[in-house]
């Protein structure tokens, strides 16, 4: 059997570069006050040797961690199945690399992983959490307060009175339905229905506000509430030809519904732009290129987003403030 070289130490550092064991230590931790050219033997000694810094020790020291916690309130067949989450995590996922830093997914399948998910980030096992996909009567927030650890929240906090320093990221929810209801209109459509989100997330809130902004209060009949999943589209789809049978466009609050609408009118022989023209959110490439037609929709930059949560976290931008991006309409053939 072949034996394995001992791992190079502290002390084996310290006397490859001539230095104290505590100057290592220093290097290695970040710390300041070591002249520079004492800087360079240490790091040379330690690309030399293939020394590795024990995390738990340097933790110890710096009260560091380098891992980053991201706590997505949905369970994990949600998160693995729906391709906004992977967009979002890619963005995060790139910029703690970046930085050196890990990445703890935390997923919430019921109210025993809030408290779970609560008693860890009070732990002390990492430095920071970023929080997406919140509900309106989520316990996560609260739980997050205690724990007393740096955070960021991708979506307007809704469960915000204003009086936290609360730091998130989002897009213009709001603004962009507005657009997609606009360009329906614009194209001579007069029967606009409406296929929320989940409406106790502020993301569909606000989009259904933007909906109104340029519809009015149109009557129930042309709203109907959908979950932000293929088969909530198919299922609101239905509803809305149930009631409205003359419905002549639909903006759907995100891109998975508006393809589950696209597959219900294609059954009963609605044409596509023709009959019933479509409108999603988000400009999945995945989801709105593949469509059949292909899918008008309003373009959200998720993984933007989840760069700049960890950048905001890291404070890489500088001061945290929260950040709203703009949204835009891309045009194919579904309207």
């Amino acid at each position: 059997m072949t034996e394995t070289a001992p791992r190079p130490t502290l002390e084996a550092v310290a006397e490859r570069a001539g230095v104290s064991r505590a100057t290592v230590s220093r290097v290695v931790n970040g710390g300041d006050g070591v002249r520079e050219p004492l800087v360079e033997r240490v790091r040379r000694a330690v690309e030399e040797l293939g020394y590795v810094p024990n995390q738990a020790a340097r933790s110890l020291v710096t009260r560091r961690h380098d891992a980053i916690a991201v706590v997505v309130a949905e369970p994990e067949t949600r998160v693995f199945a729906d391709p906004f989450f992977a967009l979002q995590l890619r963005g995060i996922s790139k910029e703690l690399t970046a930085h050196d830093n890990q990445l703890v997914l935390l997923l919430t399948e019921g109210r025993d992983d809030h408290a779970r998910v609560g008693r860890y980030l009070a732990g002390g096992h990492v430095d920071g959490a970023l929080v997406f996909s919140l509900h309106l009567d989520d316990p996560l927030p609260e739980l997050i307060q205690r724990a007393g650890i740096p955070t960021v929240f991708g979506g307007r906090p809704g469960w915000s009175d204003g009086s936290r320093d609360v730091v998130f990221v989002d897009s213009d929810n709001r603004g962009g339905a507005r657009d997609a209801v606009r360009h329906l209109v614009g194209l001579g459509r007069t029967r606009v229905a409406h296929i929320t989100g989940a409406l106790d997330q502020t993301s569909a809130v606000d989009r259904l506000e933007g909906f109104r902004d340029v519809m009015g209060d149109t009557g129930p009949g042309l709203v109907a509430e959908g979950d932000f999943t293929p088969g909530g589209g198919e299922r609101a789809m239905r509803e809305l030809l149930e009631r409205c049978p003359d419905v002549d466009a639909v903006f759907a609050a995100n891109d998975l519904m508006a393809s589950g609408a696209l597959r219900v009118l294609r059954e009963q022989g609605r044409r596509v732009p023709d009959d019933v023209a479509v409108i999603g959110f988000d400009d999945m490439l995945t989801v709105a290129e593949q469509t059949d037609p292909p899918l008008t929709t309003i373009r959200q930059d998720i993984e933007e987003m989840g760069r700049l949560m960890a950048r905001l976290l890291l404070g890489t931008d500088g001061a945290a403030s929260s950040v709203v991006l703009r949204t835009t309409l891309v045009r194919r053939a579904s309207a």
